[in-house]
């Protein structure tokens, strides 16, 4: 056999899960085995190589996503540990954006809890292949194939398990391979490193034949020649099973699923195996698409280095006061010291250094390739989202989703001195976190940072005075709201005057119609160009949209309105661009004071988790917080509650929640709609 190009040696993949599922044990177990760490870290007692943030160590989670680099027979892994908690889902979603692959880890005993199933569907957005791990075997209530049940009802993709467990709970001995059929036990004295692989023992004799029958059956309904082989009862041997499993994984219909118990050590070599085997190499995905911008025609661009360079900026984050770049690089090459260009905001940038990341410590390269995910020290101008390329083969690459935020918080600096600095800070972490924003009130003369949750805001304010010295009074959590509009309504605005020696002239005509919730704003321009010539167009759009910055009611954004321009006029000589923009920007004004204009709320779908006992008790405090209780799902001795609740409603909800179910009960909440408040 040929050797394979570093290319096809090369996997990009995440680590995604719920909150307390264990993924970064899982990944302090893979830097180990793949000697990158001399000793593991443990997330409780702070000291995981990934949780390197002071905030993630405290608290014991993952708020930023970590990228290291591993070798495990001969193929490179690059691997990014990505946070469970839904205050910080922009990672994740940034991370499957630039990923070939993931590990998603689901709790044997909590199975597919609500974080999970949202990083199952970003996944599924992006197209990206994944693996189930089912961590914690060995804790009580542990239920591998009830997990597997779950995850069937819940998901369109295809669970196939390739190991089942042997024992659980306490007696949680090892895995079974049901590929080669063997019974891999680990040596506990040395930390997991040491495993032996042994013919199966009797009692699990007709549990492995039958599952294995299953996982071919499952097989062969995405592969035609394995399908022949077995129906006509031929010997499969493991090398077609596995080369079955990596293509109907790759084409998204199945989810090999494998087992183990992380903190125990258990089980995480066969992980890496299947990353090896199973996931994409970058030269296995569709080629990447985008845009070019000159042609403004769609342009692919095949994963290799004689490919003109395609990358995206997925991520910045600051290091040491300096701006660290994370590039996903699709096609081409770059080198330390070159140039590269930045084509969303169309300015050349030099690189200073290429690193290859491993969590917070780094190793300089001189050069990085397509399949390649690398940091750039030297990229002054890059946010998150750009896409750099060739100059002379521009290309725009999809842009990443970001999320509107619905809770934000007054911030004053004590002293002028710290003034300074929270300025500066803002504006680094402004580059560094695309779902927070900053926004200077004029009358109270405070700075207001709004962001996805109370937990997001509470880490930014704790960063300002931790990394930047900036010491900040903090007001009380509050929530944004939109305004809306309730009926249709017209009116006209005109810009006439002198200004210095010119007269300047505009006359705009702006109908209004409220959109469905959750459909955003649009602008059509209805004029013919013998009443507005086309150059003023851009203008009057630009006033319109400036104009919904804030609303007339209270000042809040205005959503779900279509604003189409139907009259007009024009003067020759005296029309100017600024002209049309006011009054574009006060006829939109003026039809929206009459158009009904409502104030909208964020509402959230909360998602408890809660023994069966106290479930009493919490859908009669979700009702008491105007909840509207969408379903309650029985299973076993816990109940899962789905509701709507008005964000506002929800301000110290973990403390109530905690006190009326003894402590026992969890919850996660996902912003779903604005709606009348």
């Amino acid at each position: 056999m040929a050797p394979k190009s570093k290319i096809a040696r090369t996997r990009n993949i995440g680590i995604v899960a719920h909150i307390d599922a264990g993924k970064t044990t899982v990944s302090e177990r893979i830097l180990f085995y793949t000697g990158k760490s001399y000793k593991m870290g443990e997330v409780h007692d702070g000291e995981a190589v990934m949780d390197w943030m002071p905030q993630e160590q405290e608290r014991g989670i993952t708020i930023t996503s970590a990228v290291t680099t591993c070798a495990w027979k001969n193929h490179e892994i690059h691997i990014i540990d990505t946070p469970g908690h839904v205050d910080f889902t922009i990672e994740v979603e940034r991370s499957l954006r630039v990923l070939d692959g993931a590990v998603v880890v689901f709790c044997a005993v909590g199975g597919v809890e609500p974080q999970s199933e949202t990083v199952w569907h970003q996944a599924d957005k992006y197209g990206v292949p994944k693996i189930a791990f089912i961590n914690k075997m060995d804790r009580v209530g542990a239920d591998y194939f009830s997990v597997i049940d779950m995850m069937r009802k819940r998901f369109t993709s295809v669970p196939v398990p390739v190991q089942i467990p042997a024992g659980c709970e306490d007696n949680f001995r090892g895995v079974i391979d049901l590929i080669n059929q063997k019974l891999l036990i680990w040596n506990d004295s040395a930390q997991g490193l040491e495993f032996t692989s042994q013919e199966i023992p009797d009692e699990f004799a007709e549990e492995v034949r039958s599952n294995r029958e299953k996982m071919i059956e499952a097989l062969a309904e995405h592969d035609d020649e394995l399908a022949d082989k077995y129906l006509a009862g031929k010997e499969i041997t493991t090398g077609e099973i596995e080369k079955a499993i990596r293509n109907a994984t790759i084409s998204l219909k199945i989810v090999p699923v494998l087992c183990g118990a992380a903190l125990r050590n258990k089980g995480i070599q066969p992980i890496l195996d299947a990353v090896v085997n199973f996931l994409p190499s970058p030269e296995d995905i569709p080629p990447v698409k985008g845009m070019n911008p000159i042609t403004k025609k769609e342009e692919v661009r095949q994963c290799s280095d004689k490919e003109p360079l395609a990358a995206l900026a997925f991520k910045i984050m600051l290091d040491e006061g300096r701006k660290l770049a994370y590039l996903r690089i699709y096609s081409g090459q770059i080198q330390a010291g070159g140039e590269i260009y930045n084509v969303v905001k169309k300015r050349k940038e030099k690189i200073a250094r290429l690193l290859l990341m491993h969590a917070n410590k780094r190793e300089r390269i001189e050069k990085a390739s397509a399949g390649d995910i690398v940091a750039v020290l030297g990229l002054k101008d890059t946010s998150t989202g750009d896409t750099l390329c060739a100059e002379k083969s521009p290309i725009i690459l999809e842009r990443i989703e970001f999320y509107e935020p619905v809770i934000s918080q007054a911030i004053e600096a004590k002293t002028p001195g710290d003034q300074e600095k929270l300025s500066v800070a803002l504006d680094k972490l402004l580059d560094e976190d695309p779902t927070l924003r900053v926004k200077y009130e004029e009358e109270t003369a405070q700075t207001v940072i709004s962001g996805m949750g109370e937990l997001h805001l509470e880490i930014i304010v704790d960063r300002l005075q931790r990394e930047f010295n900036a010491r900040v009074n903090v007001g009380r959590p509050r929530v944004v709201y939109r305004e809306a509009i309730q009926k249709q309504a017209e009116a006209e605005g005109l810009f006439e005057r002198e200004l210095g020696e010119k007269k300047h002239f505009a006359q705009v005509r702006v109908s209004l119609t409220p959109r469905k919730r959750g459909m955003g704003n649009e602008i059509i321009i209805m004029t013919d160009e013998s009443i507005i010539p086309a150059e003023f167009h851009e203008a009057i759009s630009e006033g319109i949209k400036e104009a919904a910055m804030s609303g007339t009611l209270n000042g809040y954004p205005v959503t779900d309105v279509g604003a189409a321009v139907t009259g007009g006029s024009f003067k020759e000589s005296e029309s100017s661009v600024q002209a049309y923009k006011i009054a574009a920007a006060a006829a939109f004004r003026e039809a929206f004071g009459k158009a009904e204009p409502v104030l909208l709320e964020p509402i959230m779908m909360v998602d408890v988790i809660t023994p069966a006992e106290f479930m009493g008790d919490v859908i009669g405090d979700i009702n008491a917080r105007r909840g509207e209780i969408q379903a309650v799902n029985p299973r076993g001795i816990i109940s899962e509650i789905k509701a709507k609740v008005p964000l506002k409603a929800l301000f110290g909800y973990s403390t109530d929640l905690r006190s009326a179910t003894q402590g026992r009960a969890t919850f996660s909440m996902i912003f779903l709609q604005y709606d009348k408040a």
